[in-house]
């Protein structure tokens, strides 16, 4: 039913005449009219970001959103002003602008990208009524873009549909459209959508002077409210969801259809829909920002020092300054006009301090490393794709490969601690087969009696469901029971209560029609061919009655109303007019919402035994519904009519009326029986589980179902075993709520304080259903709640609604900082989806409205055992190490700068060539941390999925963490004193020039952080060795060239300083020496206090790939952060 957008204090407004400035008006096939004040939207749409004017500065705006380039910009800008100009000023601008220039063509392309598909889409053609053409009125070729609100637009069939319409016409004479929302929802199911009867017979050009007042636009596409009023007459004609197609649909089934537009372009309901998920970061580079701060107080540090040091040799030397060749007041080589010779702009040893600090920064600053945004991202997009490849997350059922939607947040799979999962569609297949039923409290379960449909019958429904064969005879023969009366009521509420669609095509054999229902709810079309193979065929749906073979013979039963389901009721309700002229009331609903509106007075007995029933089937795993009924009178029906047409017809707080008349007529009914569903688990999601546990991630189950049938799943598919304790919350008041919640506080601290010992620690599962949960979150006992669930290994909670989803995984989220995934298959799974850290969709039954709002997408629950415990495990390690990497690598670099700025008198020149220090983090040594961040692994596939213990080292944030980066930084001190003054040492007392030295140790450097990189890699393969053995000599060859430049300083420097041996004597010697802590550190810790992944890594190198026998190995529990 449509969602109420008005409040309650828009009710009363709903009851009077709505004005043009309370809804849209729309003249129907005069759009001059309709849009002569220009509010309306164009029905042109653009989905791209830019135009070719405002690309670059917006695409730069977006760009220095990170800090980091402004820093950049900030070095680049201090560079060009004379004072402070260490770097050629196009050398200091490159880093920058070949990171600028990078992502912007990135850019670029994806948005040119947006900018053609949009030309395609608005250049496409529909045929709009034109009634000034020649001839009288005509429909004419209309491209999408020129499509204006009040305009009357003809679709025929297989065609999509250019803008939200309300039906005209169609080609059926009933006024029945098929349409498939797959574009919009995902959903492939066709959906009827009907023309008013009052519409149907009347020509489109004769309908002009009718007008629409409908809603303002909004993303609903559940829900539209409207009304029509034709020329000359004063009734208003109720417009609803099930009256408009919308854009992006394709009509199917229908040869024609006529309509007018409502809405267009960025107006329509989907467009409206098209904001994206949520930006999400992941936890790594939040870190990471913690890190950077850390070395931008080492650069202040460093920079401080040097501009402090240099403070203090000035006024050491300040005598002596005259004659210092960079700070002599007097410039010897100029006379001003009274032949004195003219000042430098000297401004004395303060404002000097103030520069070298400025100037030390500038030649520092490579200490954040700029290239590391960038190489994160080429990253992300190398380990998306083999995720993409993997055939092991391929879903041969559906087809359907795993989707990396988000590729900022890969790492985060391999630290996830808590799962929460919807159980309909996720872990079950959410293919309903209709198992037993429960008629007038009798029982009909027994699977001994259950046989596929026998005779010859003329219909046959495509999914085959098993019959009673008691049920049948007492169909057929027992019509004149009371027993076989209520039967047959039964079946018939099956049949009619339901908004199902017959598509009925020619089977193999010619005398017998297959019957395809095509519907938004698995659960109707599993009932609806229960009644066809009971001998109550749903044949024909139109806009005003359905067909129904009754036994052979066809009857037309008329629609006289219809409460869809909504999530406040749970229950939906018919009312038909049956053949004998008589008026029944069919409802189906949760046992919850229907046995409150069941008269308990009549028949008790029954009431009873099918509450027993009821209990009985949700133990086994059931989906249970519940079946009543009344005949109405025509006071009564007339009655409901009368609200009926006054709710509909209300333009604001439509849906709440509609629900108080929809409650006014489902009381006193009779219960006729109730229906019990299986929903088969998914393949693999027991052993799914299992292994989750075992890699200590908690599985929670947030489900609507009731509790029994939760609890049976829950057994079923392994989250749940018979040594757990249950704590139950199921409270029916506040009170009671409270009390439940301290009794479950009392009873987790009394087992707790028992076990002391992890491994005789008894296991607990806290099950809570949604009406606990209300009083839960609309109190202040959110902490309660918290304290009991994180104590638990398993929480499943029945009955829950889709904002309670959300806030159960914010509730974690808040008070813990463990990572959260959710995966789910439904719209009502968005909230939690778009609320937890990594959000997962699963491609299913219910549409593609979760992956549409996710972060990944897959077809089955059982790949997130791959996806977390092997990519997962991989990606995070990968990208932990990559990251600490670029740190030390830049901060090696900037320590030997400093080294020789220490022996320079503290003037900031370098012997290192300005432009290998801008190469240096973006072509020197950026390719071989990229290749090993892509297709290192540090353990196979194999042992990741045997071990899930494995999966702990992300969890404890074991690969990234400050103590691992104070290590790389101690390192890098290290490794930069090694590559500084070894040679330094052994050139102090040559004649080699600075130019020589600075070419040295530019190769030492470069060969150290390298040689650093392989030690660190686990398996090899030709490209990781073309990448850093192709580094090293990338980086000699842009050397080479650099001093083959005349006009560059040190030209030929390199060609003189490799033709003596002690050259490459010391970058032995440094590679040696500065490799000797990393190396010792290394093989201390794999031999006398391996972790798990290197335990693990050992084992993979001794046994034999074909031993499966091989004995587990026990791993660590103890963190190592």
């Amino acid at each position: 039913m449509a969602e109420d957008h008005g409040s309650s204090r828009h009710m009363s407004a709903s009851q009077k005449e709505l004005g043009d400035e309370d809804a849209r008006v729309v003249r129907v096939g005069d759009a001059a009219r309709t849009n002569e004040r220009l509010d309306f939207a164009g029905n042109a749409v653009r989905t791209a970001k830019y135009s070719p004017l405002t690309f670059l500065p917006r695409n730069l705006f977006e760009q220095f959103h990170r800090l980091a380039y402004v820093y950049f910009l900030v070095i680049a800008v201090l560079n060009q002003l004379p004072q402070l100009a260490v770097f050629g000023r196009g050398a200091s601008v490159m880093p920058l602008a070949f990171v600028l220039i990078v992502t912007a063509v990135k850019d670029a392309y994806e948005d040119w990208r947006r900018h053609r598909s949009d030309r395609a889409e608005n250049g496409r053609l529909a045929a709009v009524l034109s009634p000034v053409v020649p001839g009288g009125a005509q429909f004419l070729p209309t491209k999408w873009k020129h499509v204006r609100v009040g305009d009357v637009v003809r679709v025929v069939s297989d065609e999509s549909l250019p803008a939200d319409m309300v039906l005209l016409a169609t080609s059926e004479p009933t006024g029945v459209a098929y349409v498939q929302t797959l574009n919009l929802d995902g959903e492939s199911n066709l959906k009827t959508r009907y023309a008013k009867q009052e519409t149907l017979s009347t020509p489109p050009e004769r309908l002009a002077g009718a007008v629409i007042r409908c809603e303002r636009p909004n993303r609903n596409i559940y829900g539209f409210q409207a009304n029509l009023e034709l020329e000359g007459e004063s009734r208003r004609i109720p417009l609803g969801p099930s009256n408009i197609v919308l854009r992006g649909c394709e009509l199917k089934n229908t040869a024609w259809a006529i309509g007018v537009v409502v809405y267009a372009g960025r107006e329509t309901k989907a467009m409206l829909n098209n904001a994206g998920t949520p930006k999400k970061r992941s936890r790594l580079e939040t870190h990471m920002n913690r890190e950077t701060l850390f070395l931008s107080a080492i650069l202040v540090v460093l920079c401080s020092l040097v501009a402090t040091l240099s403070g203090v040799w000035l006024r050491t030397h300040e005598e002596e300054l005259e004659l210092a060749q960079f700070f002599h007041k007097k410039d010897y080589l100029k006379r001003d006009e009274n032949n004195d010779y003219e000042n430098y702009n000297y401004y004395g040893i303060a404002a000097q301090i103030v520069f070298i600090f400025l100037m030390a920064v500038i030649v520092f600053q490579i200490m954040i490393p700029i290239s590391l945004y960038i190489s994160m991202e080429l990253v992300r997009l190398g380990q998306a794709y083999f995720m993409i490849r993997d055939t092991r997350l391929f879903d041969e059922s559906s087809n359907t490969r795993f989707q990396c939607r988000a590729l900022n947040i890969n790492e985060d799979l391999g630290q996830i601690k808590c799962i929460f999962s919807d159980k309909t569609g996720t872990l079950t297949q959410n293919k309903m087969e209709f198992r037993c039923a429960s008629i007038d409290g009798v029982d009909y379960s027994d699977i001994a009696r259950q046989r596929p449909p026998e005779g010859d019958r003329i219909w046959a429904p495509k999914v085959s469901v098993n019959t009673d064969q008691e049920l049948v005879r007492l169909i057929r023969d027992g019509g004149d029971t009371e027993q076989g009366r209520q039967t047959r009521e039964f079946f018939l509420a099956l049949a009619t209560c339901n908004t199902i669609v017959p598509m009925v095509t020619d089977g193999p054999d010619p005398k017998k029609k297959v019957i395809d229902y095509q519907g938004e709810s698995p659960d109707e079309q599993a009932l609806v061919s229960a009644a066809a193979a009971y001998g109550f065929v749903l044949v024909e749906r139109t806009s005003g009655h359905i067909v129904i073979d009754v036994l052979g013979e066809k009857q037309r039963y008329d629609v006289l109303g219809l409460h869809e389901f909504d999530s406040d009721r749970k229950r939906m309700s018919v009312i038909i007019g049956c053949p004998d002229k008589s008026v029944k009331l069919f409802v189906k609903g949760a046992d919850s919402s229907m046995f409150g509106v069941i008269d308990k007075t009549f028949n008790s007995d029954v009431i009873q035994a099918t509450e027993k029933h009821l209990h009985s089937y949700s133990s086994l795993g059931l989906r249970t519904l519940v079946i009543g009924m009344r005949e109405l009178s025509q006071e009564e029906f007339q009655e409901w009519q009368m609200a009926y047409e006054k709710a509909s017809t209300a333009l604001l707080g439509r849906g709440n009326l509609l629900r108080g008349v929809a409650a006014d007529i489902e009381r006193s009914l009779r219960l006729l029986g109730a229906s019990g569903i299986e929903d088969k688990l998914q393949d693999g999601v027991p052993e799914a589980i299992e292994k989750l546990r075992q890699a200590g991630i908690k599985v929670w189950v947030l489900t609507g179902d009731k509790q029994e049938t939760a609890i049976s799943i829950g057994y079923s598919c392994k989250l749940l075993t018979r040594d757990m304790t249950q704590i139950v919350i199921n409270s029916r008041s506040r009170d009671s709520c409270r009390k439940s919640l301290d009794d479950a506080i009392a009873m987790v601290n009394k087992y707790q304080s028992f076990s002391t010992d992890p491994q005789l620690r008894v296991p607990l599962a806290l099950i809570i259903d949604g009406n606990s949960l209300v009083y839960i979150f609309d109190t202040d006992w959110e902490e309660k709640l918290f304290e009991i669930a994180i104590a638990c290994d398993v929480v499943l909670c029945c009955r829950v609604a889709p904002l309670q989803k959300a806030g159960i995984v914010d509730l974690i989220k808040k008070r813990t900082s463990d990572m959260t995934l959710a995966i789910g298959d439904g719209a009502n799974d968005v909230s939690m989806i778009q609320m937890a850290d990594v959000g997962i969709g699963i491609s299913g039954q219910e549409g593609r409205q979760a992956v549409m709002a996710s972060d990944f997408a897959m077809g089955q629950f059982r790949f997130l055992v791959p996806l977390l415990l092997v990519h997962g495990h991989w990606n995070y390690q990968r990208m932990a190490y990559m990251i600490l990497y670029n740190f030390y690598r830049n901060a090696t670099f900037v320590f030997v700068l400093f080294w020789y700025v220490l022996y320079t008198g503290f003037t900031l020149t370098t012997a290192i060539t300005e432009w290998s220090s801008v190469l240096y983090s973006v072509i020197y040594t950026a390719v071989p941390t990229i290749v090993v961040a892509i297709l290192d692994k540090d353990l196979s596939r194999r042992t990741l999925l045997k071990y899930a213990q494995l999966y702990g080292p992300g969890q404890r944030e074991e690969n990234y963490n400050l103590r691992l980066f104070i290590f790389i930084m101690m390192d890098s001190v290290w490794q930069s004193a090694a590559c500084f003054f070894i040679p330094y040492l052994a050139y102090r007392k040559s004649v080699i020039d600075s130019s020589s030295l600075g070419d040295l140790w530019t190769l030492s450097v470069v060969i150290l952080v390298n040689i650093h990189l392989a030690m660190d890699v686990i398996r090899w393969n030709w490209i990781t060795h073309a990448a850093i053995w192709g580094s090293i000599v990338a980086t000699w060859i842009c050397v080479m060239i650099i001093d083959s430049i005349p006009i560059l300083p040190g030209f030929w420097a390199i060609y003189k300083v490799m033709g003596t041996g002690l050259f490459w004597a010391l970058l032995l010697a440094v590679t040696v020496v500065g490799m000797i802590p990393h190396f010792a550190a290394k093989a201390f810790t794999e031999y006398f206090i391996p972790s798990d992944i290197q335990i693990a890594r050992e084992m993979e190198k001794s046994q034999d790939t074909h031993d499966v026998t091989h004995p587990e190995v026990q791993m660590s529990s103890v963190s190592r952060a």
